[in-house]
This record gives structure tokens, sequence and C-alpha cells, in this order.
């Protein structure tokens, strides 16, 4: 509309501008007569010639007996400016666009021509075409906006009812993943890959449950019924014997809660200081601290440092050892040395510090592959009262070794566990 009006106003302007140097032309070879000509028939424009006193001789038909149309002049050396004026010989409240012409003939002779201003809205059609334009192309952006959000929603949707589904049922859904590679896409693959997280630790923390379950029960079924059997028969019960029974029983009780109350600590808080350490003399002055029920081969490379916790890092290796020497039957292997990078594990780029303790006796845990670390991973065996450990000793040892960017695993041998510890090695200097 603005470019429009500047284009009309400037073109009738040009039209004044052409019908006064009509006139003007008229004056200089002659003169002109009274009442002015129109400049054609269907195009009447006011039109009036001042002579050098100030006085209107001639004047188109409409303003017959007017006085001038305007009071301005061009500026010399000037012989033509433009103006508004309104409400004079216009009549009141319209405004017209008044031209200045300049002639000299015998003294200086003014013509003035008048057209009408034009308004803002230029024309009434033109503001109902812009009005009805705006409705229309308003319209349909809001339309094509809201089917393109709603058609990239759609996914969206899919995700959160398919989410509403797995809260009701079971963790094994997962959410549809789209073809497309885009924001939705890495959306559902996060959303599946925290889901699969949410199932392992769901299922470990039930595993866990169940195995705690079993393993407390135990020792308080023993408690119960070695009290029971004493209320029975109090005459044939020995107090000493029922006290040391009670009290192993209770011993294995409380070192359940400890280990438990260890890896919660583990889970909650930052390592503690650390230091470079050789990792053949931590396993050697663990060797040396313990009376050896089994024949242990030594293989302890020297030279071997890593960066951690002195304290964690012997109960690690110290939970190593009884676990191995409490399966071994007649040997154990330990053996400290410093390998290669291990395959494409960020951790072990600069190489590894490995700790292996091999024994020859039966595999504990549920299978060779890994998942001798879980809670209470014990030989079947092994659950009664003095045969071994709460069976937390290997959760808190991996817990510790991935605490220092390590990792701990059971991997096959041909005879009995093979448990393996890699450490990342101790930064130059």
């Amino acid at each position: 509309m603005f470019a429009l009006h500047r284009l009309n106003t400037h073109n009738l302007i040009r039209e004044a501008t052409a019908a006064g140097d009509l006139i003007a032309y008229r004056l200089d070879r002659g003169g002109v007569g009274n009442p002015l000509p129109s400049i054609s028939p269907t195009l009447i424009r006011p039109i009036q010639v001042v002579d050098p006193d100030g006085k209107v001789v001639a004047a188109t038909a409409d303003l017959q007996g007017r006085p001038p149309m305007a009071r301005f002049l061009p500026k010399a050396p000037r012989r033509s400016t433009t103006g508004v004026v309104c409400d004079h010989v216009f009549g009141p409240d319209r405004c017209e666009i008044v031209v200045v012409q300049q002639v000299y003939r015998n003294g200086t002779w003014t013509v003035y021509s008048a057209v009408p201003t034009v308004p803002f809205y230029v024309y009434p059609s033109l503001v109902a075409l812009l009005i009805g334009g705006t409705v229309v192309s308003t319209t349909a952006v809001v339309y094509g906006v809201h089917r393109v959000v709603r058609h990239s929603l759609q996914p969206v949707d899919a995700i959160r009812a398919q989410l509403d589904e797995i809260h009701k049922t079971t963790l094994a859904r997962r959410v549809p993943v789209l073809v497309e590679k885009d924001e939705i896409r890495h959306l559902a693959e996060s959303v599946n890959y925290t889901l699969d997280r949410l199932e392992s630790a769901f299922e470990e923390l039930r595993r866990f449950t169940a195995d705690a379950s079993h393993e407390l029960r135990s020792p308080i079924t023993a408690i119960r019924t070695q009290i029971e059997c004493a209320m029975l028969a109090p005459e044939d019960t020995d107090l000493n014997t029922l006290g040391g029974d009670v009290l192993r029983s209770l011993d294995r009780l409380q070192a359940i809660a400890a280990d438990l109350r260890t890896l919660t600590r583990l889970d909650e808080c930052a390592p503690g200081e650390r230091e470079r350490l050789d990792l053949s003399e931590l396993v050697a002055a663990q060797l040396n601290a313990r009376r050896p029920t089994r024949n242990i081969v030594r293989r302890l490379e020297s030279g071997v440092t890593v960066t951690g916790d002195r304290a964690r890092l012997d109960q690690l290796i110290a939970s190593l050892l009884d676990n191995a020497e409490r399966r071994a039957e007649s040997r154990l292997t330990v053996s400290v040395r410093r390998e290669a990078p291990v395959g494409g594990d960020a951790r072990f780029r600069a190489g590894a510090a490995v700790l292996e303790v091999l024994n020859d006796g039966a595999v504990g845990g549920r299978d060779h592959s890994g998942t001798g670390v879980q809670g209470f991973a014990r030989l079947d065996s092994a659950r009664g009262g003095s045969a071994g450990g709460a069976g937390l000793g290997l959760p808190i040892a991996r817990q510790i070794a991935e605490g220092h960017g390590g990792a701990l695993v059971i991997t096959d041998s041909p005879r009995g566990a093979c448990f393996l510890l890699l450490l990342p090695p101790a930064s130059p200097g």
C-alpha cells in the first residue's frame, strides 16, 4: 500500500505538471483565454493563471471568480515547486496537490495546476483485496502449520503411547524407531537405550533380591531351628554348643549386612585418595599376609603401576584371592603383567595392568562369562555356615574395579575359574 500510494501520487504530480506545462506553453506563445479549456473531455484539472500583479486572469470553469489557489512560489533559480493546499479555494475538508510553475513574459506569470491527494489506502478495492488476502493467507498458513506439526508429532505420540503400554505391561517392549534419521529417531533410540538399561538394572535387582532373600533365609532358618530344638529338649541342649552355632549364623548375617553396606557406599561415594601403586607389590603383600591352604604359583611382573586407592585395591585383591582359594582343589596361580592395548576399549588404549587369578577347582556362579561377578554367586556346596563368604565379595570387587576405570570378568579356562582384573596403567612420570 505504501509503494502504491507513492507511485500513484508521483503519477498525479506528473499529470498536474504536464497540464501546467501546456498552459505555460500557450501563455508564452501569445496568451490564453478565460475560462481555460479542459485537458481532455474526460479529464478536468483545476488550473489558474496569475499575472505579474497577482491577479487571476484565467482559470478553469470550476475556479471562476476564485482567488489564487496557493500562496507559495518556487525559490530561485527553480521555476516550479509542489505543495499540498487544504480548505482554500477547493472547499472544506478537501486537499489538493498544487504544482506552481512560473513563465517570464513581460514579467513573471504564475501557472497553478492541482490534482487531488491520494488517501493512504489508495483505493477501497485495494484495502478489501489486502484484507481478504491477509485472511486467506493467514488461514492457509495456520492450517498448513497445524498439519505439519500434527504430522511431525505423530511419531512422538506413538512413542508416548508405547511408553504408556510399557508402564502397564513389561519393560521388554520397545518404542518404534523411524527409518528417517532425524531428531525423533534419535529420541526413540535414546528411549530404547534407557529402557535397555532399566530392564537390565531391574533384572539384576530382581536376581539380587531373590539371592539376598535366600542367603538371609539360610542363617535365620538355622537359628530358628536350633532355638526351637533347644526349647523342645532343654535337658539335652548344651548351651555352649547352641551358642556357638547361633553365633556362626549371626556372623553370617553380619557379613551379609556389612557387604551390603559396602556396596551402597561404593555406589554413593567418590573414590578415595589416588596414588601411584605397584600392582605386583600389592598382590605380594596380600599373599604374604595369608596362610595359604593351597599351593600358590606366583608370576608377578615388576613395574606394573596403577593409580588408585590403596585400601580399596587391597580389598579387591583380597576378595579375588579368597574366592579363587575357596574354589581351588590343589593349586592357585596368581599373575601380574602389563598387556598391550585391549581391543577397542577406550579405557585401555594405553594398555592394561592385568591381575589374573587361576584356580584348578570348580567354577563359581552360574556360568563362565562374567556373571560370576553377580551378587551371591557362590558354589552350591558353599552355601553353608563356614564354606564361604556372604556372596558379595565379587560384586564389591567389580564396583571397586569400575570405580578405578577398570573391569573384572571371569574367563573360560580348561579347568576351574580364571578371575581377570584389568586396570588402566598409571601415566608415565
